[in-house]
């Protein structure tokens, strides 16, 4: 199972009692889990820089500075209302 493996994410180690471990997730969980299991420690950064794009931030355009070909409500004269 592989637990906060996302850009950001942390899991931290509450307790250590016996054979096991409990660690507290990004999402409020609590787990508990063998500490035989192996870990990767360390952060996982953003990547490239076209990352950003995948995350879904783009510009926004409105509608009054568009080309009258690209918006919904076309033509007309001076500024649509909306």
């Amino acid at each position: 199972e592989q637990l906060a493996r996302a850009a950001g994410a942390v899991a931290k180690v509450i307790a250590k009692e016996g054979k096991s471990a409990t660690l507290k997730l990004p999402i409020r969980e609590v787990h508990l889990i063998s500490k035989n299991c192996s870990a990767t420690v360390g952060q996982k950064s953003l990547g490239r820089i076209r990352s950003k794009c995948w995350l879904g931030k783009r510009h926004i355009v409105i509608g009054v500075v568009m080309n009258l070909v690209d918006r919904s409500h076309r033509g007309g004269e001076g500024r649509a209302p909306i």
